[in-house]
């Protein structure tokens, strides 16, 4: 109940500085575990309804608008990631096999996103994805299987694309 009340605190905020500072406050009430200087966009959408503590967001990432966590298998994503809008983490499927008159079976797995990620728009990461330091992950890919480091992996499935080099200072 708790969870619930304060996403739909969070979600109705305004945009803005003082919006995306009650937000934060807001999500950290409702049970995700958002690092300091996280923004979050909002609205963003949990289900199932209780999975919002298995959420962790490290510092100076940014999350767009209308991001869905399918959080029962757990989310875990790095310092200074970038998600664009519509993305979605799902960390739980069916199996492919099936039984006469039973449901197909659930699989749950988690998925972790290192840092430096940045998730382009659309893109929906599949249960037990593992995203790489510095990868990133074209707008409208469905990731269905790890990406390595420093890699832009796009279309559907994800497939690589080509490596990404790292900018020294």
């Amino acid at each position: 109940m708790r969870e619930a009340l304060f996403l739909w605190i969070a979600n109705h905020l305004p945009k803005g500085r003082i919006g995306t500072r009650a937000r934060h406050e807001a999500l950290r009430w409702a049970g995700l575990r958002l690092s300091s200087k996280v923004i979050v966009m909002g609205p963003v959408t949990i289900t199932p309804p209780g999975s919002g503590g298995r959420i962790a967001i490290g510092s100076r990432s940014f999350l767009n608008a209308n991001v869905r966590f399918g959080g029962e298998g757990g989310i875990t994503i790095g310092r200074f990631a970038q998600i664009a809008p519509g993305v979605a983490f799902e960390t739980s499927s069916h199996e492919l096999t099936f039984e006469h008159g039973r449901s197909r079976a659930t699989v749950t797995a988690p998925v972790v996103l290192q840092d430096h990620v940045w998730i382009g728009a659309g893109a929906i990461i599949l249960p037990g994805v593992t995203i790489g330091r510095g990868a990133v992950v074209a707008a409208g890919a469905i990731v269905t299987q790890d990406v390595p480091p420093k890699t832009l992996v796009g279309g559907v499935p994800a497939r690589f694309l080509r490596d990404i080099s790292e900018r020294v200072p």
